[in-house]
């Protein structure tokens, strides 16, 4: 009966080891952009300067109209920097958390606790009540509008497959999937 208890309360822990990758980071990032009600804003500027370019250059063409060389310039420039900033932000957390080095991260019912060599950090569900699962990882995030606070759990990170079914399970428990 011991060796039960025991049992019970090993499967509600999931332990994850890992080191902080850029693609770690990057998919928080763009999960993240799916939750926030602005997230669409970034997708719209894409198209909308992809639209101003092409109008620009077919109208310059056809004749119509002299190129506006401002144009030609600067909007692939912006567009440029539009696609590359998740992936300049993530290089920028991967930056400040290659300085804590291995990552250890424990997930039980009580929240979820990541240690460093540097800092422990514990995160009860309610800071953080809702996640989101990829191939790769799981993201939880904070309920404020901008998702600002999250926390990434990458599978790598796991001793055996099997601990991602567990980890499932204890964030369905206590957290909203979106």
């Amino acid at each position: 009966m011991v060796m039960d208890m025991g049992r019970d309360a090993e499967q509600g822990t999931v332990e994850l080891t890992y080191e902080p990758v850029v693609g770690d980071f990057l998919g928080a990032l763009k999960e993240r952009n799916r939750l926030r009600k602005r997230g669409w804003v970034r997708s719209w500027a894409v198209g909308l300067l992809v639209f101003a370019f092409v109008l620009n250059g077919a109208l310059s063409m056809a004749g119509r109209d002299k190129p506006d060389w401002v144009v030609l310039i600067w909007l692939p420039l912006a567009l440029v920097l539009l696609l590359l900033t998740p992936r300049l932000q993530a290089r920028a957390f991967l930056k400040l958390a290659v300085r804590n080095g291995t990552y250890r991260a424990t997930v039980t019912d009580a929240g979820l606790t990541v240690a460093t060599a540097n800092s422990t950090t514990s995160v009860k569900w309610a800071a953080q009540p809702r996640y989101r699962e990829t191939g790769d990882a799981f993201y939880t995030y904070s309920d404020d509008k901008n998702a600002s606070c999250f926390t990434l759990l990458p599978k790598r990170g796991l001793a055996a497959p099997a601990d991602a079914d567990r980890l499932r399970e204890i964030l369905d428990r206590h957290l909203t999937r979106v």
